[in-house]
């Protein structure tokens, strides 16, 4: 099943919840990270796309140099996605393969609607929380500066088109222990919908 969000809605919160009570969970998050570690094909075309001084000395991904590069309007945020996408697909594949239950494996994806992703998946769960609690998570939470925050929030899919493609919806405007238990409730509805 996809589980989705945008930026800052608490997507996270949700996954680690289902991991907790047992979830398969591939983040693709972490994922993106993994394929831009040093030394792989994934750095190489995003040095070669936003340039050479993006690798540090170490062999890492400046990620806020990219940052300022890849989310200043849409045709640099699509080219960045246009090669991470294919290889966080290629890697997310290979781990939910490996699902002890594939029903309840969870696709922890930010940007599944503006890949149309959706008909990947059985399911779509997506968390919504409205815009000004995002942005205050975001520059309070994450240390991100409000317009850098504001940048990122733009270039994604609208809670309109998110609600348009989601099965269900977890609404996050309420506090972290509101969030938990919404999410312990959707997954044990997720479960019994996989073992009837």
């Amino acid at each position: 099943m996809g589980l989705s969000g945008g930026i800052g809605s608490g997507k996270s919160t949700v996954a680690a919840v289902w991991r907790e009570l047992g979830a398969t969970v591939v983040d693709a998050d972490h994922v993106a990270r993994e394929v831009v570690a040093p030394g792989t094909p994934g750095l190489a075309a995003l040095a070669a796309e936003f340039g050479d001084d993006l690798i540090q000395p170490d062999g890492t991904l400046n990620r806020a140099l990219l940052a300022q590069r890849a989310f200043v309007d849409s045709v640099h945020t699509e080219r960045l996605n246009s090669i991470l996408q294919p290889a966080i697909a290629a890697r997310s594949a290979e781990l939910l393969a490996v699902a002890p239950c594939p029903q309840l494996a969870v696709y922890d994806v930010p940007l599944l609607v503006e890949h149309d992703m959706a008909g990947m998946f059985e399911h779509i769960v997506m968390v919504l929380s409205p815009a000004e609690q995002r942005l205050e998570r975001l520059v309070h939470q994450r240390g991100l500066a409000t317009d850098d925050a504001r940048a990122r929030m733009a270039q994604q899919a609208t809670d309109a088109q998110r609600r348009e493609i989601a099965d269900i919806i977890i609404d996050n405007d309420g506090t972290v222990d509101e969030l938990r238990e919404r999410a312990s409730s959707v997954w044990r509805y997720l479960e019994s919908c996989c073992s009837t």
